[in-house]
């Protein structure tokens, strides 16, 4: 991504900050204690670099290794030039390419969000829900949400029935600068089958969303709002968790119940405690885009959206 494109989406990412800060604090027990409490702290483990504008990572227990998509360009753009990496979990230094735009006719212009389902790997792209084999590369085919008015479909994730996609509803010019002439949704799909789930302002520029099992709901993380948000398929509104800094985008649910969400605003990857209360885990990691974890060492990899790589940490 050119340098000037780079600073539009941060300028961008500012300004959705600033109107987040605008609303009402909370003043809940957990926000007040947030400020007083020992952070926790988390090892760096490692790196990959060279990447391209990268904004998601997902771990695959199956392979031992994650997934990172390379938006390559400006994340609105149809120019056909993203890419998809694989790194073994035991090699981070050592990155293969699965997915290439341009390549053997497969287009791929501004690949996001992922989440994978037995072999399948799905992956956001603009408007369309990608598919691809997660071993071989191979393309699965598409659905597009065109025709449901999404323009900014972001992070993906499986719920019991089928697969869920946010939309963000923001729209980047040809020189970084953002407007949100879309809708905020939540869609599920199965197989072709679309249907809008969740609508309106108060999903505050939905991005990251991950599938909470033992509690049965899925969490939203807002680009535009102090609030990780929950949400009970079936219902038609959320409930607010806990009230941090805002800027969210990738957010995971680990084993023990905890959520790790990593915020734009603070430059900051969080933990949430028992469902209220939010601490800081990694600190000073600049534009914090989509996250994953690997379940077998304990390590959250963050993607380093404007500094070309991925780090990862041990989650204490």
């Amino acid at each position: 991504m050119r340098a000037s494109r780079i600073s539009g989406f941060l300028m961008a990412a500012t300004t959705l900050s600033a109107c987040a800060k605008d609303q009402p604090a909370g003043d809940s027990a957990a926000a007040r204690s947030d400020s007083t409490a020992a952070p926790a702290t988390a090892q760096k483990v490692g790196e990959t670099g060279g990447l391209n504008v990268p904004e998601s990572v997902k771990y695959d227990a199956d392979l031992d290794a994650y997934f990172i998509t390379n938006i390559n360009g400006n994340p609105s753009m149809r120019d056909n030039n993203g890419f998809i990496v694989r790194v073994h979990a035991d090699s981070l230094s050592t990155p293969t390419t699965l997915v290439q735009g341009g390549r053997g006719g497969l287009n791929l212009n501004a690949p996001k969000g992922m989440a994978i389902q037995g072999d399948t790997l799905f992956v956001t792209d603009i408007w369309m829900l990608r598919k691809f084999n997660k071993r071989t590369g191979e393309y699965f085919g598409a659905v597009s949400l065109r025709d449901y008015g999404a323009i900014f479909l972001n992070d993906v994730a499986v719920g019991p029935d089928g697969i869920y996609v946010t939309d963000t509803g923001i729209q980047f010019d040809e020189q970084g600068n953002m407007t949100h002439p879309g809708t905020n949704r939540v869609f599920r799909i199965v197989g072709l089958r679309i249907t809008p789930m969740l609508s309106g302002d108060s999903l505050m520029n939905p991005n990251g969303i991950a599938w909470d099992a033992k509690n049965a709901r899925f969490v939203l993380a807002p680009f535009g709002g102090k609030h990780l948000q929950a949400w009970n398929p079936g219902t038609q509104q959320t409930t607010n968790l806990v009230e941090g800094p805002g800027g969210y985008d990738g957010v995971e649910v680990l084993a023990n119940g905890n959520i790790l969400v990593s915020s734009w605003t603070d430059s900051t990857v969080h933990v949430v405690h028992g469902g209220n209360h939010m601490m800081p885990l990694v600190k000073g990691v600049a534009a914090p885009a989509d996250i994953g974890v690997d379940t077998k060492r304990n390590v959250v990899a963050i993607s380093r959206f404007n500094d070309a790589k991925v780090e990862y940490y041990r989650i204490p």
